[in-house]
Parts: structure tokens; C-alpha cells; sequence
């Protein structure tokens, strides 16, 4: 299996990484009631905030030599809540159809299933490839600009149509890496079946 391995570096908890990473997830539940509050103004500063705490925590993990097993567990977490809390906050406000939410959550469950089935096999959950990376990306962008698009006039319009872009984009990506985790898991399993 073709694994992005990073080495821990530290098995320190309270590094800078690791607290920008826990006040991402303290986040979480403030952004979802604000969603679900239609304070859509303090919810895409919440938001933002947690994307430019997202690019620090890797980058300064990396460029202090503070990689740990922690935060390789609570920044894809992280990401993967605020994905979560926004598809339903925005599902709920009928921003988002359904077979989007649909389509990414399946995709979460499908990733669950891999996890599950390294686990048995004896190994660690895959690490976060580029494709992956990039796919929450696009859906981190795309979020903030459907809420934007939940309005009216020129801005709203701009929201809509750069919203929707990087939601394909984000969606088709986000499917891509998980087929890619899949096709992962297939090889190693087969591998290790071969060897018995």
C-alpha cells in the first residue's frame, strides 16, 4: 500500500500545532449553532478562522518539528467535522440538496468501512494523500460561498455560481480519493492474503 509516511516527531500534546488543531474542533460546535441560528456572518468567520488554523497546523508542525501521533488523529477530525456540521446545517437550511449530502456523507461511510478493514488486517488508518487534501479544500471553499449565495443580489449570485464550482470539484475529488483508498486497501489485502 503506497502510504504517505510522515515520521512523529514529538509525542508531546500541547504543541502550537496540536491546541490550533483542539480549538478547530472547540469550533465545531459553535459553527453548527450558528449555522443553525442564521448568523451567517460570525459562522463564515468561525469558518474561515478554522481554514487558516487548518494550513498553520500542518505547516507549522512540520517547519517546528512538532509531528505527533495526536495530530495526525485530530486534524483530519477536524476537517471532517466541520464537513459534517456544514452539510447539515446547510442541508437543513435547503442550501444544500439532499443527494449532495447524500453523496459526501456515503463516501464517509465508505472510508469508515476501509478503516474498519485495515484495522483487522493489522494496520494503521491510510494517511491524508494530496487528492484528499485537495477535495476538502475545494469543499472548504465551497461551503462558505453557498451560505454566502443564501441571499440576494450580485453577491449572492457570485457566491452560487463559484459555490457550486468548487462543490463539483470538491464532490468529484473527494469520490476520487476514496475510490483511491479503496483501490489501497484491495492491494494490501490481497497481498497479505498471497502471503498466507
Amino acid at each position: 500500500m503506497e502510504v504517505q509516511e510522515t515520521r512523529v516527531q514529538t509525542d508531546r500534546i500541547f504543541t502550537i500545532p496540536n491546541i490550533l488543531s483542539m480549538a478547530r474542533l472547540v469550533g465545531v460546535p459553535v459553527f453548527l449553532w450558528l449555522i443553525l441560528e442564521e448568523h451567517d456572518g460570525w459562522a463564515l468567520a468561525v469558518l474561515m478562522l478554522s481554514g487558516v488554523s487548518d494550513y498553520l497546523d500542518g505547516k507549522l508542525a512540520r517547519r517546528w518539528n512538532q509531528i505527533s501521533s495526536l495530530g495526525r488523529l485530530l486534524d483530519p477530525a477536524a476537517d471532517r467535522l466541520y464537513i459534517l456540521s456544514t452539510l447539515f446545517g446547510l442541508t437543513y437550511r435547503d442550501i444544500l440538496p439532499l443527494w449532495l449530502t447524500g453523496a459526501l456523507i456515503a463516501r464517509e461511510l465508505m472510508l469508515l468501512v476501509m478503516v474498519w478493514i485495515l484495522r483487522r488486517h493489522g494496520y494503521p488508518p491510510p494517511q491524508v494523500n494530496f487528492l484528499g487534501k485537495a477535495a476538502t479544500f475545494n469543499l472548504m471553499y465551497a461551503f462558505p460561498l453557498l451560505l454566502l449565495s443564501d441571499g440576494t443580489g450580485w453577491l449572492a449570485w457570485m457566491g452560487a455560481v463559484f459555490g457550486w464550482a468548487f462543490a463539483g470539484w470538491g464532490t468529484t475529488l473527494y469520490w476520487w480519493a476514496g475510490i483511491l483508498y479503496v483501490v489501497q486497501v484491495r492491494r494490501l489485502v490481497k497481498a497479505d492474503a498471497a502471503a498466507d
